[in-house]
């Protein structure tokens, strides 16, 4: 299986991050970190340039050669469907999920988020309210491609706070990067 390398996509996400962690209000509330999907670890690894304790930082991923790479990185690792095998609450959650639509050419796991493109977003969704702590905040990337109506609705549903708080354009697409709280 191959590791999801960083790309665009990663690097905004991971800029719109460590802006939020320069503050040092919400820095200091910040001990338990869960970077979902983690891959190669590079959310985690700039949670670390901002100063959180790699000890706090716990890297999730379906993939079992990703978890076998960022321990050899050092991090707390578990291989985990979403939350499926992660226990507790977190202050910072970090999800750049796969967020692209199946076709023809693309049907990865690490790239696509389903037929629509956006399944594997819901189920985060469905269960994020049970690992973000009280004053807890998750930052989650989609994509214009990404089919926003039923994501809005879902994290509505889950009676979460949302915020669109940065877009980029690339390519073929716009990226969004939004701040759930509950």
């Amino acid at each position: 299986m191959q590791i999801y390398s960083p790309a665009e996509d990663s690097e905004f996400l991971s800029e719109i991050v460590l802006e939020y962690l320069k503050n040092p209000e919400i820095n200091k509330n910040i001990s338990k970190v869960l970077d979902v999907g983690t891959g190669t670890g590079f959310q985690a690894e700039q949670c670390i340039k901002a100063g959180i304790k790699k000890t706090n930082i716990l890297c999730a991923d379906i993939n079992p050669d990703a978890i076998n790479f960022v321990k050899k990185k050092g991090f707390n690792a578990v291989e985990s469907d979403l939350f499926s095998d992660i226990k507790g609450k977190f202050d910072l959650i970090i999800f750049n999920p796969p967020y692209l639509p199946e076709n023809q050419f693309d049907k990865e796991k690490d790239t696509t988020g389903g037929k629509e493109g956006d399944e594997t977003i819901l189920e985060f969704v469905k269960n994020l309210r049970f690992h973000l702590s009280e004053n807890g905040i998750a930052f989650i990337l989609t994509s214009s491609l990404t089919p926003e109506k039923r994501f809005l609705s879902e994290v509505k549903k889950h009676d979460l706070n949302f915020k669109k708080i940065a877009s980029k354009n690339i390519f073929f697409e716009t990226l969004f990067v939004w701040k759930i709280t509950n």
